[in-house]
Protein backbone atom coordinates (compact mmCIF):
# COMPACT_ATOMS: atom_id res chain seq x y z
CA UNK A 1 0.00 0.00 0.00
CA UNK A 2 0.99 3.68 -0.40
CA UNK A 3 0.91 6.48 2.18
CA UNK A 4 -0.21 9.78 0.66
CA UNK A 5 -0.60 12.84 2.92
CA UNK A 6 -1.44 10.70 5.92
CA UNK A 7 -3.99 8.62 4.05
CA UNK A 8 -3.62 4.96 3.23
CA UNK A 9 -4.13 4.29 -0.47
CA UNK A 10 -4.12 0.75 -1.83
CA UNK A 11 -1.87 0.33 -4.84
CA UNK A 12 -3.99 -1.28 -7.52
CA UNK A 13 -2.70 -4.54 -8.89
CA UNK A 14 -2.58 -4.62 -12.71
CA UNK A 15 -5.58 -6.38 -14.21
CA UNK A 16 -4.85 -9.89 -15.51
CA UNK A 17 -4.67 -10.80 -19.17
CA UNK A 18 -7.23 -13.39 -20.28
CA UNK A 19 -6.47 -15.83 -23.11
CA UNK A 20 -9.24 -18.11 -24.38
CA UNK A 21 -8.02 -21.64 -25.12
CA UNK A 22 -10.69 -22.67 -27.61
CA UNK A 23 -9.83 -26.37 -27.86
CA UNK A 24 -9.32 -26.83 -24.10
CA UNK A 25 -12.53 -25.14 -23.02
CA UNK A 26 -10.82 -22.86 -20.53
CA UNK A 27 -9.22 -19.46 -19.99
CA UNK A 28 -5.58 -18.81 -19.11
CA UNK A 29 -5.13 -16.02 -16.58
CA UNK A 30 -1.81 -14.20 -17.12
CA UNK A 31 -0.03 -11.86 -14.70
CA UNK A 32 1.15 -8.94 -16.91
CA UNK A 33 3.92 -8.07 -14.46
CA UNK A 34 5.68 -11.44 -14.31
CA UNK A 35 4.19 -12.77 -17.55
CA UNK A 36 3.32 -16.08 -15.94
CA UNK A 37 0.12 -18.10 -16.12
CA UNK A 38 -1.55 -17.97 -12.70
CA UNK A 39 -4.44 -20.35 -13.31
CA UNK A 40 -6.90 -21.74 -15.83
CA UNK A 41 -10.63 -21.21 -15.55
CA UNK A 42 -12.93 -23.93 -16.93
CA UNK A 43 -15.68 -22.35 -19.03
CA UNK A 44 -17.50 -24.33 -21.70
CA UNK A 45 -16.72 -25.89 -25.07
CA UNK A 46 -14.95 -23.68 -27.59
CA UNK A 47 -14.63 -20.26 -25.99
CA UNK A 48 -13.60 -17.98 -28.87
CA UNK A 49 -14.33 -14.35 -27.99
CA UNK A 50 -15.03 -12.19 -24.95
CA UNK A 51 -16.48 -8.76 -24.25
CA UNK A 52 -16.82 -6.38 -21.29
CA UNK A 53 -20.32 -5.68 -19.91
CA UNK A 54 -21.48 -2.05 -20.07
CA UNK A 55 -21.09 -1.61 -16.29
CA UNK A 56 -17.49 -2.92 -16.56
CA UNK A 57 -18.09 -5.35 -13.71
CA UNK A 58 -17.85 -8.53 -15.79
CA UNK A 59 -16.11 -9.82 -18.87
CA UNK A 60 -18.28 -12.28 -20.79
CA UNK A 61 -16.68 -15.36 -22.33
CA UNK A 62 -18.81 -16.81 -25.13
CA UNK A 63 -18.71 -20.63 -25.23
CA UNK A 64 -19.85 -21.49 -28.75
CA UNK A 65 -20.33 -25.26 -28.47
CA UNK A 66 -21.79 -25.13 -24.96
CA UNK A 67 -24.40 -22.48 -25.86
CA UNK A 68 -23.41 -20.51 -22.77
CA UNK A 69 -21.81 -17.33 -21.44
CA UNK A 70 -19.36 -17.29 -18.54
CA UNK A 71 -19.21 -14.04 -16.54
CA UNK A 72 -15.81 -13.38 -14.93
CA UNK A 73 -14.62 -10.56 -12.68
CA UNK A 74 -12.10 -8.67 -14.88
CA UNK A 75 -9.81 -7.83 -11.93
CA UNK A 76 -9.96 -10.87 -9.65
CA UNK A 77 -10.47 -13.48 -12.40
CA UNK A 78 -13.18 -15.17 -10.31
CA UNK A 79 -16.17 -16.73 -12.08
CA UNK A 80 -19.36 -14.84 -11.20
CA UNK A 81 -22.04 -16.88 -12.99
CA UNK A 82 -22.93 -18.81 -16.13
CA UNK A 83 -25.86 -18.05 -18.44
CA UNK A 84 -27.12 -20.95 -20.57
CA UNK A 85 -29.45 -21.14 -23.55
CA UNK A 86 -27.50 -18.68 -25.73
CA UNK A 87 -27.30 -20.57 -29.02
CA UNK A 88 -23.83 -20.80 -30.56
CA UNK A 89 -22.35 -17.51 -29.32
CA UNK A 90 -19.23 -17.46 -31.49
CA UNK A 91 -18.81 -13.67 -31.57
CA UNK A 92 -20.47 -11.08 -29.36
CA UNK A 93 -20.86 -7.35 -28.98
CA UNK A 94 -22.82 -4.72 -27.03
CA UNK A 95 -24.31 -1.70 -28.75
CA UNK A 96 -22.70 1.59 -27.61
CA UNK A 97 -26.04 2.76 -26.14
CA UNK A 98 -25.91 -0.36 -23.91
CA UNK A 99 -29.42 -1.49 -24.88
CA UNK A 100 -28.56 -4.43 -27.12
CA UNK A 101 -26.40 -7.54 -26.88
CA UNK A 102 -25.69 -9.23 -30.22
CA UNK A 103 -24.19 -12.65 -31.00
CA UNK A 104 -23.11 -14.34 -34.23
CA UNK A 105 -23.99 -18.04 -34.43
CA UNK A 106 -21.08 -19.27 -36.53
CA UNK A 107 -22.24 -22.88 -36.98
CA UNK A 108 -26.00 -22.18 -37.05
CA UNK A 109 -26.05 -19.35 -39.64
CA UNK A 110 -27.91 -16.66 -37.75
CA UNK A 111 -27.41 -13.48 -35.74
CA UNK A 112 -29.27 -13.05 -32.46
CA UNK A 113 -30.30 -9.69 -31.02
CA UNK A 114 -30.93 -9.62 -27.27
CA UNK A 115 -32.33 -6.82 -25.15
CA UNK A 116 -29.95 -6.05 -22.27
CA UNK A 117 -31.53 -4.96 -18.98
CA UNK A 118 -28.23 -4.33 -17.23
CA UNK A 119 -27.86 -7.90 -16.04
CA UNK A 120 -29.42 -10.47 -18.37
CA UNK A 121 -29.94 -10.85 -22.14
CA UNK A 122 -33.44 -11.51 -23.49
CA UNK A 123 -33.77 -12.71 -27.08
CA UNK A 124 -35.93 -10.44 -29.21
CA UNK A 125 -34.95 -11.36 -32.79
CA UNK A 126 -33.15 -14.15 -34.62
CA UNK A 127 -32.05 -13.20 -38.14
CA UNK A 128 -31.07 -15.78 -40.74
CA UNK A 129 -27.92 -14.63 -42.50
CA UNK A 130 -25.49 -16.23 -44.96
CA UNK A 131 -23.18 -19.17 -44.36
CA UNK A 132 -21.09 -19.00 -41.19
CA UNK A 133 -21.51 -15.50 -39.71
CA UNK A 134 -18.12 -14.63 -38.32
CA UNK A 135 -17.55 -11.21 -36.74
CA UNK A 136 -19.73 -8.26 -35.76
CA UNK A 137 -19.43 -4.48 -35.54
CA UNK A 138 -22.02 -1.93 -34.36
CA UNK A 139 -21.80 1.74 -35.33
CA UNK A 140 -21.28 4.46 -32.72
CA UNK A 141 -24.93 5.57 -32.92
CA UNK A 142 -26.25 2.04 -32.23
CA UNK A 143 -28.24 2.00 -35.47
CA UNK A 144 -26.38 -0.51 -37.67
CA UNK A 145 -24.87 -3.98 -37.31
CA UNK A 146 -22.36 -5.24 -39.86
CA UNK A 147 -21.35 -8.89 -40.02
CA UNK A 148 -19.09 -10.97 -42.25
CA UNK A 149 -20.24 -14.30 -43.71
CA UNK A 150 -17.16 -16.51 -43.64
CA UNK A 151 -18.31 -19.27 -46.01
CA UNK A 152 -20.61 -17.38 -48.38
CA UNK A 153 -18.14 -14.47 -48.80
CA UNK A 154 -20.54 -11.66 -47.92
CA UNK A 155 -20.94 -8.59 -45.77
CA UNK A 156 -24.45 -8.13 -44.39
CA UNK A 157 -25.95 -4.97 -42.91
CA UNK A 158 -28.69 -5.11 -40.27
CA UNK A 159 -30.82 -2.16 -39.17
CA UNK A 160 -30.89 -2.32 -35.38
CA UNK A 161 -34.06 -0.26 -34.94
CA UNK A 162 -36.20 -2.53 -37.15
CA UNK A 163 -33.99 -5.60 -36.60
CA UNK A 164 -34.09 -6.47 -40.29
CA UNK A 165 -31.41 -7.34 -42.82
CA UNK A 166 -30.96 -4.32 -45.10
CA UNK A 167 -28.20 -5.29 -47.52
CA UNK A 168 -25.91 -8.07 -48.63
CA UNK A 169 -22.75 -7.42 -50.68
CA UNK A 170 -20.09 -9.84 -51.95
CA UNK A 171 -16.59 -9.78 -50.46
CA UNK A 172 -13.28 -11.51 -51.08
CA UNK A 173 -12.57 -15.03 -49.79
CA UNK A 174 -13.32 -15.94 -46.15
CA UNK A 175 -14.06 -12.51 -44.65
CA UNK A 176 -13.35 -12.44 -40.92
CA UNK A 177 -12.97 -9.53 -38.51
CA UNK A 178 -14.19 -5.98 -39.12
CA UNK A 179 -13.03 -2.54 -38.04
CA UNK A 180 -14.99 0.68 -38.55
CA UNK A 181 -13.39 4.12 -38.31
CA UNK A 182 -14.57 6.47 -35.53
CA UNK A 183 -16.63 8.56 -37.98
CA UNK A 184 -18.61 5.45 -39.04
CA UNK A 185 -17.73 6.10 -42.69
CA UNK A 186 -15.12 3.46 -43.52
CA UNK A 187 -15.23 -0.29 -42.84
CA UNK A 188 -12.28 -2.67 -43.07
CA UNK A 189 -12.52 -6.47 -43.51
CA UNK A 190 -9.72 -8.98 -43.04
CA UNK A 191 -9.72 -11.64 -45.76
CA UNK A 192 -8.55 -14.88 -44.19
CA UNK A 193 -8.75 -16.59 -47.59
CA UNK A 194 -6.86 -13.76 -49.26
CA UNK A 195 -3.84 -11.60 -48.64
CA UNK A 196 -5.18 -8.25 -47.60
CA UNK A 197 -7.84 -5.98 -46.13
CA UNK A 198 -10.87 -4.83 -48.10
CA UNK A 199 -12.05 -1.26 -47.56
CA UNK A 200 -15.70 -0.23 -47.87
CA UNK A 201 -17.45 3.12 -47.85
CA UNK A 202 -20.42 2.69 -45.48
CA UNK A 203 -21.34 6.36 -45.18
CA UNK A 204 -24.35 6.14 -47.51
CA UNK A 205 -26.17 2.95 -46.63
CA UNK A 206 -25.21 -0.08 -48.70
CA UNK A 207 -21.46 -0.73 -48.35
CA UNK A 208 -19.38 0.06 -51.44
CA UNK A 209 -15.90 -1.41 -51.91
CA UNK A 210 -13.27 1.25 -52.59
CA UNK A 211 -9.93 -0.58 -52.41
CA UNK A 212 -7.89 -3.49 -51.07
CA UNK A 213 -4.88 -2.93 -48.82
CA UNK A 214 -2.21 -5.65 -49.29
CA UNK A 215 -1.09 -6.92 -45.87
CA UNK A 216 -0.24 -10.63 -45.93
CA UNK A 217 -1.85 -14.02 -46.44
CA UNK A 218 -4.65 -14.84 -44.04
CA UNK A 219 -5.55 -11.31 -42.90
CA UNK A 220 -7.83 -11.99 -39.98
CA UNK A 221 -8.26 -9.95 -36.76
CA UNK A 222 -8.07 -6.22 -35.99
CA UNK A 223 -7.02 -4.30 -32.91
CA UNK A 224 -6.85 -0.50 -32.83
CA UNK A 225 -3.64 1.00 -31.46
CA UNK A 226 -5.64 3.48 -29.42
CA UNK A 227 -4.26 6.65 -31.03
CA UNK A 228 -7.31 7.28 -33.28
CA UNK A 229 -5.10 6.75 -36.32
CA UNK A 230 -3.73 3.20 -36.50
CA UNK A 231 -5.11 -0.32 -36.42
CA UNK A 232 -3.25 -3.65 -36.39
CA UNK A 233 -4.32 -6.64 -38.49
CA UNK A 234 -3.00 -10.16 -37.90
CA UNK A 235 -2.03 -12.12 -41.01
CA UNK A 236 -2.57 -15.69 -39.83
CA UNK A 237 -0.95 -17.50 -42.77
CA UNK A 238 1.90 -15.03 -43.36
CA UNK A 239 2.78 -15.06 -39.61
CA UNK A 240 2.94 -11.29 -39.54
CA UNK A 241 1.06 -8.25 -38.23
CA UNK A 242 0.47 -5.14 -40.31
CA UNK A 243 0.00 -1.68 -38.84
CA UNK A 244 -2.47 0.30 -40.95
CA UNK A 245 -2.91 4.07 -40.91
CA UNK A 246 -6.68 4.15 -41.31
CA UNK A 247 -6.71 7.87 -42.09
CA UNK A 248 -4.62 7.14 -45.21
CA UNK A 249 -5.69 3.50 -45.72
CA UNK A 250 -2.16 2.19 -46.12
CA UNK A 251 0.27 -0.09 -44.27
CA UNK A 252 2.91 1.89 -42.39
CA UNK A 253 4.72 -0.82 -40.41
CA UNK A 254 5.18 -4.57 -40.08
CA UNK A 255 5.53 -6.55 -36.84
CA UNK A 256 6.24 -10.23 -36.17
CA UNK A 257 3.28 -12.56 -35.71
CA UNK A 258 4.51 -16.00 -34.70
CA UNK A 259 2.65 -19.25 -35.34
CA UNK A 260 -0.72 -18.21 -36.70
CA UNK A 261 -1.42 -14.82 -35.08
CA UNK A 262 -5.09 -14.31 -34.25
CA UNK A 263 -6.77 -11.96 -31.75
CA UNK A 264 -4.74 -9.14 -30.20
CA UNK A 265 -4.77 -6.73 -27.28
CA UNK A 266 -2.85 -3.50 -26.63
CA UNK A 267 -1.66 -2.45 -23.17
CA UNK A 268 -3.00 0.76 -21.65
CA UNK A 269 0.26 2.63 -22.26
CA UNK A 270 0.15 1.65 -25.93
CA UNK A 271 3.59 0.04 -25.83
CA UNK A 272 2.79 -3.68 -25.74
CA UNK A 273 0.91 -5.83 -28.23
CA UNK A 274 -0.35 -9.21 -27.00
CA UNK A 275 -1.15 -11.78 -29.68
CA UNK A 276 -2.68 -15.25 -29.55
CA UNK A 277 -0.32 -17.57 -31.45
CA UNK A 278 -3.00 -20.03 -32.50
CA UNK A 279 -0.79 -22.92 -33.65
CA UNK A 280 1.85 -22.75 -30.89
CA UNK A 281 -0.23 -22.69 -27.68
CA UNK A 282 1.36 -19.40 -26.71
CA UNK A 283 0.61 -15.76 -25.99
CA UNK A 284 3.19 -13.72 -27.90
CA UNK A 285 4.21 -10.35 -26.48
CA UNK A 286 5.52 -7.70 -28.86
CA UNK A 287 7.16 -4.38 -28.03
CA UNK A 288 5.39 -1.89 -30.30
CA UNK A 289 8.09 0.86 -30.41
CA UNK A 290 10.85 -1.58 -31.45
CA UNK A 291 8.48 -3.98 -33.32
CA UNK A 292 10.20 -6.96 -31.73
CA UNK A 293 8.95 -10.13 -30.08
CA UNK A 294 10.08 -9.90 -26.45
CA UNK A 295 8.54 -13.00 -24.86
CA UNK A 296 6.06 -15.84 -25.17
CA UNK A 297 3.84 -17.31 -22.46
CA UNK A 298 2.63 -20.91 -22.56
CA UNK A 299 -1.17 -21.21 -22.64
CA UNK A 300 -3.64 -23.87 -23.82
CA UNK A 301 -4.69 -25.40 -27.13
CA UNK A 302 -5.68 -23.10 -29.97
CA UNK A 303 -5.60 -19.76 -28.09
CA UNK A 304 -8.03 -17.30 -29.63
CA UNK A 305 -9.47 -14.30 -27.76
CA UNK A 306 -7.08 -12.04 -25.79
CA UNK A 307 -8.29 -9.29 -23.45
CA UNK A 308 -7.41 -7.20 -20.39
CA UNK A 309 -9.26 -4.46 -18.54
CA UNK A 310 -6.10 -2.31 -18.59
CA UNK A 311 -6.13 -1.75 -22.35
CA UNK A 312 -5.60 1.09 -24.79
CA UNK A 313 -8.55 2.75 -26.50
CA UNK A 314 -10.52 0.75 -29.05
CA UNK A 315 -10.24 3.32 -31.84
Amino acid sequence: MLLVLGQVVLAQTPAPVFVLNSLDGNVSVIDPTTWTEKKRIPTGKEPHHLYLTPDEKSVIVANALSDSLTFIDPRTAEVQRTVTGILDPYHLRFSPDMKWFVTAANRLDHIDIYRWDGKNPTLVKRIATGKTPSHLWIDSKSTTIWSTMQDSDELVTIDLATQTLKSRVPTGPMPADLFVTPDDKTLLIGLTGGDGVEVYDVSKGTPRKVKTIPTGKGAHAFRAMGDRKHVFVSNRVANSISQIDYTKLEVVAALPGPSGPDCMEVSKDGKTLMVASRWAKKLSVIDIPTRKLVRQVNVGKSPHGVWTLDHAGRI
